[in-house]
């Protein structure tokens, strides 16, 4: 993990100074912070949050990090969610910038199936050496983008991008899209 403080990035609407600052002073003990106040950009949310971590998703990065803290970040995300309500309420990105790129999106309808999410991104590290040797996968990954599902209860890998060219699931194969 890096010596000196590297930068992670909010990038939000919709969200309070109060719920920002206590991700602020969450993430301040191992980042420098920068933060940006963004116009709404999805008229089917009220909030997002996109934090940005410039680490790699790895077990490390959660020692590192310390459990109980990234305990704390899950509380204060699943709190903004219950202060909503159901429905389109919050869109949460967790991007940890690496080699590949891991970008968790959740933007779930239910309270309880949003917490589900949060509650479960830590378990996708043991998970992700095997997402990624699956023999249909593209190869030379540079970004993963998964995306909670309800049906089963588990994040799956639901879009990639390698060498330029962008890949989503469909039908249990990968399909290029141009």
């Amino acid at each position: 993990m890096p010596d000196n403080p590297a930068t992670a990035n909010f990038k939000h609407y919709g969200i309070s100074p109060w719920e920002i600052e206590v991700l602020y002073e969450l993430f301040t003990k191992k980042f420098e912070i920068t933060q940006k106040v963004i116009e709404q950009t999805d008229e089917n949310f009220v909030s997002w949050l996109e934090i940005i971590l410039p680490v790699q998703f790895s077990e490390e990065f959660f020692q590192w990090f310390e459990f109980k803290s990234w305990e704390k970040v899950k509380s204060i995300i699943k709190e903004m969610k219950r202060r909503r309500g159901s429905g389109n309420a919050i869109r949460v990105e967790i991007y940890f910038i690496g080699k590949p790129s891991v970008r968790f999106v959740v933007d779930l309808k239910e309270n309880h199936d949003f917490n589900g999410a949060m509650e479960k991104i830590d378990y996708v590290v043991e998970l992700l050496q095997y997402h990624l040797s699956e023999k249909d996968v593209p190869k030379n990954l540079t970004e993963i983008i998964y995306k909670f599902n309800i049906d089963i209860g588990r994040w799956m890998l639901n879009t990639v991008f390698a060498e330029d060219k962008k890949f989503v699931y469909v039908e249990n194969s990968w399909k290029g899209i141009t």
